[in-house]
């Protein structure tokens, strides 16, 4: 399939990255069905879509008439069989192989023939997502990074069996929805987080050695290497059941004691402090919060 015969994707999960994914697809000209398997979590996906896109109205990004026709394009469903006639169908759920591979198999069975089938993983193997799939040749992966809508970078990952036509495709894709695609060949954690998370992990152990606080960790990292985020704001940001998810697939496939997570950081998950996302991680984020580390 061409990048011209694209009109309709289909995002399956409508979490924070399906979400994203669905809002500049919509935000580009595109039919979008978003679906999930909750509608609790589809009316929260629309509520925050519209919000982003409120922001990019005021920030001159998006003029406002276009405003409704955006949100317009996206098509919230609960039923598989919405997403049988897109032409191009990108899976979001979360980073856990048995439910992605299961979320694709389901997918691959209905869509038609001719529709690339891609994965939004930030570690798994893409070799290994695209054999549970009888289209392993028009199976590519699509890492794009959070937020969706601002972030430029998309890690393009050709797995062992991805056709040069699915890859071509792919990349143009990704420039049409003004992103950055940068081409990765499938291995653990592909480029991004294979070089991000052991950095926030080992912020993790400093804390938990005693090394400096939390804030002294980040403000070392701002103030002396110029990153715009520390690493644990970052990982309260990502998600730290996120950052652990990733630390295991890298340390069980690559075999490597430098990925073993942090104790620190699998008690943090354990406990239910996700970072932003639950109101509380390295730093608290409740309504009367001053923002500083617990």
């Amino acid at each position: 399939m061409n990048l011209d015969a694209i009109s309709s994707v289909a995002v399956l999960g409508a979490g924070t990255m399906g979400n994203g994914i669905a809002h500049v697809f919509a935000r580009e000209g595109y039919t979008v069905i978003l679906r999930d398997v909750e509608k609790r979590k589809l009316d929260h996906a629309l509520e925050t879509i519209s919000k982003n896109l409120d922001r990019e109205v005021k920030k001159g990004k998006v003029p406002e008439n276009e405003l409704p026709r955006i949100l317009a394009r996206i098509e919230p469903a609960m039923d598989l069989d919405a997403v049988s006639g897109a032409d191009f169908v990108i899976e979001a759920v979360p980073e856990r192989i048995d439910l992605k591979r299961q979320v694709l198999a389901e997918a691959d069975a209905i869509m038609h023939p001719e529709a690339i089938l891609a994965t939004n993983t930030s570690s798994i193997s893409v070799t290994a997502l695209a054999a549970a799939t009888r289209r392993p040749d028009r199976f590519v992966g699509m890492h794009f990074m959070n937020p969706v809508p601002v972030m430029k970078l998309v890690e393009v990952i050709r797995a062992l069996q991805t056709g040069d036509a699915t890859f071509d495709t792919t990349m143009q894709l990704c420039d049409k929805l003004g992103k950055t695609p940068v081409a990765v060949n499938d291995a653990p954690g592909f480029v991004s987080n294979r070089v991000l998370m052991p950095y926030i992990n080992e912020a993790t152990f400093c804390v938990m050695e005693g090394v400096a606080t939390v804030e002294s960790v980040d403000a070392i990292m701002k103030t002396g290497m110029s990153h715009p985020m520390g690493p644990l704001e970052l990982a309260d940001f990502i998600g730290l059941d996120v950052c652990l998810d990733i630390l295991e697939v890298l340390f069980r496939d690559l075999g490597d004691a430098k990925f073993r997570p942090s104790a620190l950081l699998r008690k943090m998950v354990a406990a239910g402090w996700l970072g932003r996302k639950s109101g509380r991680g390295f730093y608290s984020y409740g309504e009367n919060s001053t923002g500083r580390s617990k």
